[in-house]
C-alpha cells in the first residue's frame, strides 16, 4: 500500500510537470493494471486531473512577440470534454490499442438505430482522434467523415456535440480538411454554432477555424452564414467561447468579402468592449481582429462611429508592448486617408504617448510611432482649387479633408 501511494504521488507530479501529459498517462495506465489496493484512489485522481497542455490558461498580454501569431493560439484539440471523467479517461488511455477492426466497428455503430450506441461510438472516435495524429488519419481513411458529418444535424444535443468535436479533432490533420468540407460539414457546423450546446458551439467555432486555414474555404464559410453566430459567440459566450470566436473571425477575415459581412453583423462593438476591458483577457485578440477589418472603408467607418479612436489611443498610452504596436497600426489605417479622423486622434491626446514611444529602444515601436506622428502632422485642411472657386463665384472656401465622403 505504501509503495502504491508513493507511485500515485509520483504520477500526480508527472501530471503537473509534463505539459502534454503523455508520460503521466502511461504511468496511470500502468497503475490501473496493478491490483495493489489503491485503484479507487487512482480513479478519484483521474476524475479531477490538473490542467495541462492547451487547457492551461495564460494571459495573452504577456507574450513576448508583438505579432498576431502571439495573440492567437490554434484550437489544437477539442475545446470541451464531457461525460464521466473516469470512464472517458479510461477510454482515452485505451485508445493507443484500438485496432483498425475496432475503428471500423465504431464507424459501423454510427449508423445504429440506437441513439445510445451512436453516442458511444461517436464518443470513442472523438477520444481516439484527440491526441493521436495516426488515429486521425486512419479514422478518416476508414470512412468516418460522412457518418460523423451526418451527426451534426441530429436532434439529440449530446450526439451532435460528440459529432462536432470528433470532426474538430479530425480536422487537426490537413489531409482531412478537404474530405470534411466535401462531405458538407460547413453548413452543419454553422447550424451547430447557432443552436448547439455551449460546448458544441465552441467546438464548431474551432472546427470552422481549422477548415478556414484552407484559403479557398474562407469565403465559402463566410457565405454559409458563419460570421453572425461567431459574432454572437464573441458577445455572449464564456471565456473559452469568446477566444474561439475571435480566433475563427481573425482567420476568416483574411478573405476580403468576409470583412463586410463582419461589419454588417455588428462585430465592431463587442471587439471594442473587449479591448476596453483588461479583465476580459481578450484585449490582444480583439485588437488584432479589429485591425484586420480596418483595411476596408466600412471597417474604418464603423470603428470610428462606435468610438474606437479613444479606445485605441488609450491602448497606445497604457497597453502592453504588443497592444501599443497593434493600436498604432490601427490608427495608421484609420488616419491615412482622412483628415477628419486625424483631427479626432489628435483631440484624444495621442501625440504625447506617441512622442514617448518614438524614443523607444525597440526599432519596430519607434518606427510605428514616428510614422503615426508624421501622419498626424499633415495639414488637416487644404485650400480649395482657385479655379473651382472662381467658377463658383464665391469667396475662398476650405474643405476639411475627406470628411464629406466619410461623414
Amino acid at each position: 500500500m505504501v509503495i502504491g501511494l508513493f507511485i500515485l504521488l509520483l504520477s500526480y507530479a508527472c501530471f503537473t510537470l509534463f505539459s502534454k501529459g503523455d508520460e503521466a498517462y502511461h504511468i496511470i495506465r500502468f497503475l490501473l493494471e496493478l491490483d495493489w489496493g489503491f485503484h479507487p484512489i487512482a480513479m478519484m485522481l483521474m476524475e479531477n486531473p490538473p490542467e495541462f497542455g492547451r487547457h492551461a490558461r495564460r494571459s495573452y498580454s504577456d507574450g513576448a512577440g508583438a505579432g498576431s501569431s502571439g495573440a492567437f493560439s490554434d484550437c489544437n484539440s477539442e475545446c470541451s470534454a464531457s461525460g464521466n471523467g473516469a470512464s472517458s479517461l479510461r477510454r482515452l488511455l485505451a485508445s493507443d490499442y484500438s485496432s483498425d477492426e475496432e475503428v471500423r466497428g465504431l464507424i459501423s455503430d454510427l449508423g445504429s438505430p440506437s441513439v445510445e450506441s451512436r453516442r458511444r461510438a461517436a464518443m470513442e472516435l472523438r477520444l481516439l482522434a484527440k491526441h493521436s495524429t495516426e488515429n486521425r488519419l486512419r479514422i478518416a481513411r476508414a470512412g468516418a467523415v460522412v457518418p460523423l458529418v451526418a451527426l451534426l444535424s441530429h436532434p439529440d444535443p449530446q450526439l451532435q456535440e460528440h459529432g462536432v468535436t470528433a470532426i474538430l479533432n479530425l480536422s487537426l490533420c490537413d489531409e482531412n480538411k478537404g474530405p470534411i468540407a466535401a462531405a458538407g460539414a460547413v453548413r452543419y457546423l454553422v447550424r451547430a454554432l447557432r443552436s448547439g450546446t455551449p460546448a458544441a458551439r465552441e467546438n464548431a467555432a474551432c472546427a470552422l477555424l481549422r477548415l478556414a486555414q484552407l484559403d479557398d474555404l474562407r469565403a465559402v464559410i463566410g457565405h454559409s452564414g458563419a460570421i453572425p453566430p461567431l459574432v454572437a459567440l464573441l458577445e455572449t459566450g464564456g471565456s473559452r467561447g469568446k477566444k474561439d470566436a475571435a480566433t475563427a473571425l481573425f482567420t476568416l477575415l483574411a478573405a476580403k468579402e468576409n470583412k463586410a459581412r463582419a461589419v454588417e453583423a455588428g462585430v465592431v462593438r463587442p471587439l471594442l468592449d473587449l479591448m476596453a476591458d483588461p479583465e476580459s483577457e481578450m484585449v490582444d485578440k480583439a485588437a488584432y481582429v479589429l485591425h484586420r477589418l480596418l483595411s476596408e472603408p466600412e471597417g474604418r467607418a464603423s470603428a470610428v462611429e462606435e468610438g474606437g479612436v479613444p479606445v485605441l489611443v488609450e491602448m497606445v498610452e497604457v497597453g502592453s508592448q504588443r497592444q501599443k504596436e497593434v493600436a498604432m497600426l490601427s490608427l495608421l489605417e484609420i488616419c491615412e486617408e482622412s483628415a477628419a479622423y486625424r483631427k479626432m486622434v489628435i483631440r484624444e491626446g495621442a501625440i504625447p504617448p506617441l512622442i514617448a514611444l518614438s524614443q523607444s529602444s525597440s526599432k519596430k515601436t519607434k518606427d510605428k510611432a514616428e510614422a503615426l506622428i508624421e501622419l498626424l502632422r499633415r495639414p488637416t485642411t487644404k485650400p480649395m482649387d482657385y479655379s473651382q472657386q472662381r467658377t463658383r463665384g464665391c469667396s475662398a472656401l476650405t474643405v476639411d479633408g475627406d470628411a464629406l465622403v466619410r461623414a
